[in-house]
């Protein structure tokens, strides 16, 4: 429990709206529910939300500690009162969501709480699996990331074996990833390999795609397979044998093929037609190989996980 008295400055505000400018990390309806409970005294009593607070006041406030902290990175979980998560798949050791696009995989300069680690904190804390004041040093972690504007599976480590085996076995390419795209033309031939070498510039967080080797330059091989084509855009699956940074749009692009709806790859005029806003890319399988010892994780050798096709926008809207 902690006490304010209330001073000059204080007087004349809403009990609710001071609760929000002294704790911004606790999510109002929380606050509300809070205050109902009457975990929010003032001068010993419940009061209501609208009450006004007065000079002199004193306020009882019994409220998780942690809600008392600076915003910061590390603790933006506090601020998610509904996280919204469309989760595929779930364990004590592991959860794999399918994201949305649009949605951060981590935080950046602009955005800290609208994150799917943020939400998948947010998850694991409401639900009593994780909370920073009982693991120190670590916390729930993505074991893979894809782009903000492409949608699909992403791995979260509920401890500290689990992130370590996962990334040992993403390092080790023992998880298959698969992808379906929306891609201009038609691929030709139908499947086959796209084979290159990627080098980023982080200046402008772009890829340029060479045929042969260059300084700085990362082998980047694509595997695809034609499923559908209709409308002049064709549907591929595309298999990752490498995990390297716009990979599978930056290689259709230098193929003459770009992803459906890519403003960094694709064609402007292509875009036009569809208005389509990001790229028309899903990550939608994946395969827990395992061909060697995975510990904790052993018992998902062989698993597959898979979103239908019918839960993926571009899919149903240009192909269905």
């Amino acid at each position: 429990m902690r006490e304010f008295t209330m001073g000059k400055n204080d007087a004349g505000q809403r009990l609710d709206r001071w609760l929000g400018k002294a704790l911004p990390l606790l999510p109002a309806p929380l606050a509300q529910k809070y205050i109902r409970l009457k975990r929010v005294k003032v001068n010993g009593k419940g009061a209501a939300r609208d009450y006004r607070l007065q000079v002199g006041d004193l306020l009882q406030l019994y409220i998780n500690d942690e809600f008392f902290d600076a915003p910061r990175e590390d603790n933006a979980f506090l601020s998610v009162f509904t996280p919204q998560l469309d989760i595929v798949y779930e364990d004590e050791n592991i959860i794999v969501c399918s994201k949305r696009p649009g949605l951060l995989c981590h935080p950046d300069e602009h955005e800290y709480v609208s994150t799917l680690i943020t939400h998948i904190q947010a998850y694991l804390y409401q639900k009593k699996e994780w909370s920073p004041k009982w693991e120190g040093a670590f916390a729930p972690a993505l074991c893979n990331r894809i782009d903000r504007n492409t949608g699909g599976l992403v791995i979260a480590a509920k401890t500290a074996e689990a992130l370590r085996v996962m990334n040992q076995k993403i390092r080790d390419r023992e998880i298959r990833k698969y992808y379906l795209a929306a891609v201009v033309g038609k691929m030709t031939p139908p499947q086959g390999e796209l084979r290159g070498f990627l080098l980023k510039d982080e200046k402008k967080k772009q890829v340029s795609v060479y045929k042969k080797p260059v300084p700085g330059g990362k082998t980047a091989v694509t595997r695809y397979k034609t499923l559908q084509t209709r409308g002049g855009l064709s549907l591929v699956e595309c298999e990752l044998l490498t995990g390297r940074t716009h990979q599978i749009r930056a290689q259709f692009a230098a193929a003459g093929h770009p992803l459906l709806g890519d403003g960094k790859y694709g064609r402007r005029e292509d875009n036009r037609k569809t208005e389509r806003k990001g790229q028309a890319l899903w990550s939608y399988r994946l395969i827990f190989d395992f061909p060697t010892d995975a510990g904790e994780l052993e018992y998902l050798k062989g698993k597959t996980l898979e979103v239908p096709r019918g839960d993926i926008d571009f899919v149903g809207e240009y192909f269905g």
